[in-house]
């Protein structure tokens, strides 16, 4: 699928707010925002300007992946920015597909339930720990990727969270201040999720998160310096419906001190992908429930981290 034009310069519009690596040539000036682009399993690494052209960096970097945040690779990316200005890397061309924003991650880790409205229209009690659960990390895809409903399935539904990535190992971290300092950035992440595979086929919730395309992610991943993790508008629509709004300050649990909890049972690692949980909308929650189709189009947003638009195609 190639993604309109419109909607792409609509996406990369840059906040009149952001901040910018002030370049030591030209003047210039780069947001921290990482993409990458090219064919599925092909993708190469990029950054997108402060004026929103997708600029390739493929001839310094391999990959955004585990070696590149474990090896200080957004340190030698923030030293080049400034050494540069965007005239010198190759600008990637408007049709070339968007990729997830990092390479497949290690472990995608779920939060559920983390926001208090959200919690209440699913019928299910306000949580007094983090409610965790794995999604198949081949689940991550582009942001304009196909959403694909699975075969059988009578209950695909939509979920936009705030994704954070793991940009340093983490285990049995003390303080929020210890977790702030683990995590490489943030991106839109779409949480697709078949309800009759998650809570009516028996076992764990993995099943109904883990269908092909269930994660679209980006379009780009925002250091921690440009957005405030606990204070982003969210917005979901479907066929141009708006179905969920809220902000990440209504959650229960916020972004550092989920990442502190997790510490205390896993290993996080470089380029791990947790999401933070979905504000209230979902299709599950409608009186009666609403689900995707065939055909149907879903566009995500969250502040100073883009939009997402995916097609529903069967798979």
């Amino acid at each position: 699928m190639r993604v309109p034009m419109v909607l792409l310069s609509q996406s990369l519009r840059p906040a009149s707010d952001r901040v910018f690596i002030q370049n030591g040539i030209g003047g210039g000036s780069f947001d921290m925002r990482l993409i990458r682009f090219g064919p599925p399993q092909k993708e190469k690494p990029g950054v997108v300007s402060s004026s929103g052209q997708r600029l390739d960096l493929s001839a310094y970097f391999r990959d955004w992946d585990a070696d590149f945040f474990g090896g200080g690779g957004m340190e030698q990316l923030r030293s080049l920015l400034k050494s540069k200005n965007d005239s010198a890397f190759p600008p990637v061309p408007d049709e070339e597909r968007w990729g997830s924003p990092i390479a497949r991650p290690g472990k995608v880790i779920c939060i559920g339930l983390n926001f208090s409205d959200h919690a209440r229209e699913t019928g299910m009690p306000i949580p007094a720990e983090p409610v965790v659960f794995m999604k198949a990390s081949n689940t991550v895809v582009g942001p304009f990727d196909p959403v694909l409903i699975p075969r059988s399935s009578k209950k695909t539904d939509w979920e936009v969270e705030l994704a954070a990535v793991i940009g340093k190992t983490a285990r049995y971290l003390a303080s929020a201040v210890d977790a702030a300092a683990c995590i490489a950035g943030y991106c839109i992440s779409h949480d697709v999720s078949e309800r009759e595979f998650q809570l009516e086929r028996g076992g764990q919730w993995t099943k109904g998160k883990s269908c092909d395309n269930f994660n679209p992610l980006g379009p780009w991943l925002a250091t921690t310096d440009e957005v405030d993790p606990q204070s982003l508008a969210m917005e979901l629509r479907v066929n141009g419906v708006v179905r969920q709004r809220g902000n990440t300050r209504t959650m229960i649990f916020g972004v550092q001190e989920l990442m502190r909890y997790l510490s205390q049972f896993m290993t996080l690692e470089p380029g791990d992908l947790i999401s933070t949980g979905t504000p209230p909308g979902v299709g599950l929650g409608m009186k009666p429930p609403q689900y995707l189709k065939v055909g149907d189009t879903v566009e995500l947003k969250i502040e100073g981290l883009g939009e997402q638009r995916q097609i529903c195609t069967e798979a």
